[in-house]
């Protein structure tokens, strides 16, 4: 090959992504609002304005922006270990819990490793494993929209490092039981790292799903996740955390991208730890909302699972999926849609709940689907 071949060559090559890359499928965030007529309703975010303790922690450290962010969130880890009685070197922060669940992936697998998750559960699952080069095993829901502990177990293999159990889960709003889970962690490997991923705990009715604190206490390959983004109302800001052993811990922080965490999420997080009452005073108002619905729904004919998250799960093939989706367009509230499995509607204030109510009443032909 000549000078000139080579030269030619080279100019007409390009920059390739990786082939983990170009073959993950995107992440579909809900749908956003367009206007104040529009119930927004697809992105599981709190209703509420931020707690005021939150927003005046935001407005006074706004002045500092010109300064990075204490890298290792000292006092934010600080104060979560003392909300839930655990050490500062047995938390690791990030931005959201899918932040830090990056981190665990990331720290956890090399490429070819394994794993293992519901599905469908959530979104992004899947996207963080393929990017890791890890290998995404998916087990089906069983057939009341939970998770297949058995069949979870029988999946694992020499190459699986990592299981996550999202709980309540997310899109269908299903708990897993304490009993279940700890059955689950005595019948596979202690070199597994199981994620209990509890994004919608603060929701749940205490006893539905598990004591993870406890099951982390007792079982050293526990990872609890846990975000500020929902109950708390901080979905703007990004910022999670996970309780693990004090070497795993200290890995994830290793692995976190620099000064990840704002300045202004970290402060608002303090002051929303500082406003707890408050935050469950404005749950308590979303569990009896999800209550209504559910109760509604049901008598209308709908058929649900009963949900423990900030969302109600309605199972539809695509055709009945898309007449819902048709409807709710119609009526002006954005839900999240699920291609081949159904729809997720968050539970809101009652006026936007009513509208819900209207919407489903008027589709009848969809109530015995």
């Amino acid at each position: 090959m000549t000078t000139d071949q080579i030269l030619t060559a080279a100019e007409t090559a390009h920059p390739v992504l990786r082939a983990a890359v170009s073959g993950l499928p995107s992440y579909v965030p809900g749908r956003r609002s367009a206007g104040e007529d529009i119930a927004a309703l697809a992105s599981n975010e709190s209703h509420y304005e931020p707690l005021p303790a939150a927003a005046a922690a935001v407005a006074e450290a706004a002045g500092r922006m010109n300064r990075y962010p204490d890298m290792a969130a000292v006092e934010l880890r600080e104060r979560i270990a003392g909300h839930l009685g655990v050490s500062a070197g047995e938390v690791a922060v990030g931005p959201g819990s899918v932040g830090v669940l990056q981190q665990v992936i990331t720290g956890l697998c090399d490429a070819g490793d394994e794993v293992i998750f519901a599905w469908r559960s959530f979104e992004a699952y899947p996207i963080l494993v393929e990017l890791a080069g890890a290998r995404a095993v998916r087990i089906p829901l069983d057939d009341a929209e939970g998770h297949d502990l058995d069949a979870m177990a029988a999946a694992v293999t020499e190459r699986t490092k990592v299981v996550l159990l999202c709980t309540p889960n997310n899109p269908t709003g299903v708990p897993i039981g304490h009993g279940r889970i700890e059955a689950f962690l005595r019948s596979i490997r202690s070199d597994i790292l199981v994620v209990i991923d509890e994004a919608y705990v603060e929701y749940a009715v205490a006893g539905t799903g598990p004591d993870s604190l406890a099951l982390y206490r007792e079982y050293p390959n526990v990872c609890i996740l846990r975000t500020f983004s929902k109950a708390y109302g901080l979905a703007g800001l990004r910022v999670g955390y996970a309780v693990a052993a004090p070497a795993i811990a200290e890995g994830l922080r290793r692995t976190a991208i620099p000064f990840a965490v704002t300045a202004l999420a970290q402060k608002a997080a303090i002051a929303s730890l500082d406003a707890t009452d408050e935050m469950q005073a404005r749950v308590a108002v979303v569990k009896e909302e999800r209550s209504r619905l559910a109760a509604q729904l049901a008598a209308q004919g709908w058929k649900l699972q009963p949900s423990q998250g900030n969302f109600l799960w309605i199972r539809a093939a695509d055709d009945l999926r898309a007449r819902l989706v048709a409807a709710f367009d119609q009526a002006d509230i954005m839900v999240r849609a699920y291609q081949g499995d159904g729809i997720r509607i968050t539970v809101a204030d009652p006026a936007s709940n009513d509208r819900v109510l209207q919407v489903l009443a008027a589709v009848p032909a969809a109530r015995a689907a």
